[in-house]
């Protein structure tokens, strides 16, 4: 789990743009951060697993 000093640091807004850190939604993580879904891939497995992101589905080769 993240600290909260960095979540909460990671939401101003930093002097310099390129210093902006892609951060999770919803538990902080800041690796493994999809654009497109704002989560990282932990918690889009879980969510996609549970059905609850629309489009998502399982695939298998």
């Amino acid at each position: 789990m993240t600290r909260k000093a960095l979540i909460e640091k990671s939401e101003r807004t930093p002097k310099f743009a390129v210093r902006q850190r892609n951060r999770c939604k919803l538990c902080g993580r800041p690796r493994g951060y999809m654009r497109f879904f704002m989560m990282c891939r932990l918690c889009f497995r879980k969510h996609a697993l549970a059905g609850v992101l629309p489009g998502v589905k399982k695939t298998s080769w």
